[in-house]
């Protein structure tokens, strides 16, 4: 059988089962979404390389030990985690985190954590607002990291439609958690 024909939930099932051919399609899939995801946090080509390899050795080593519901985000995350394990490997921060220091203080982490809860609240909350397409469209780009072209696939529509609901939503849910920010901004300084 072509494994180039099966999806990803089939060639993860595979995957589990020891077939070579199956990760060597997950390999022909996704190592370029691997790659660039690791080079835009790195900006090294051979730190991002060296992550694929990782990122792939893991998968194959870890088969039989990962049962993966959804290949396409577990491979982004685990990209993600081999990157943060080079940082603090080298012991270095990158440099979009350098800023927010302060948040790590213990006293600023209670509020935080309770304040994060209610952001996601709020999303959820918002989300079940939305119409059905744009709601889809909004959870496969952020909760499982689709591209548009892999979304306009999946719900059948075309990808400029994809991009419409997108920049609507995002629009959306930017207005609303702006006037939720103003009214904890009112209430706290009562």
């Amino acid at each position: 059988m072509s494994c180039n024909i099966l999806t990803d939930s089939q060639l993860a099932d595979l995957l589990h089962e020891g077939d070579e051919d199956a990760f060597n399609e997950i390999y022909r899939r996704f190592w370029k979404k691997i790659y660039n995801e690791s080079y835009k946090r790195l900006q090294d080509t051979e730190l991002a390389e060296d992550v694929v390899q990782d990122v792939f050795a893991d998968l194959w080593t870890k088969r039989f030990n990962r049962n993966i519901e959804n290949l396409g985000a577990y491979l982004v995350i685990a990209t993600r985690y081999q990157v943060f394990m080079l940082y603090k490997k080298n012991n270095s921060q990158p440099f979009f985190e350098r800023p927010l220091e302060y948040v790590n203080h213990p006293s600023v982490f209670a509020d935080s954590v309770y304040e994060v809860k209610e952001l996601k609240d709020c999303i959820n909350e918002w989300m079940s607002m939305q119409p059905e397409k744009r709601r889809e469209v909004f959870r496969l780009k952020f909760i499982e990291d689709k591209s548009t072209r892999e979304i306009s696939e999946v719900l059948n529509i075309s990808q400029k439609t994809v991009q419409n609901q997108f920049t609507i939503s995002l629009h959306s849910l930017r207005s609303t958690l702006s006037k939720l920010l103003v009214l904890l901004l009112v209430f706290a300084a009562i």
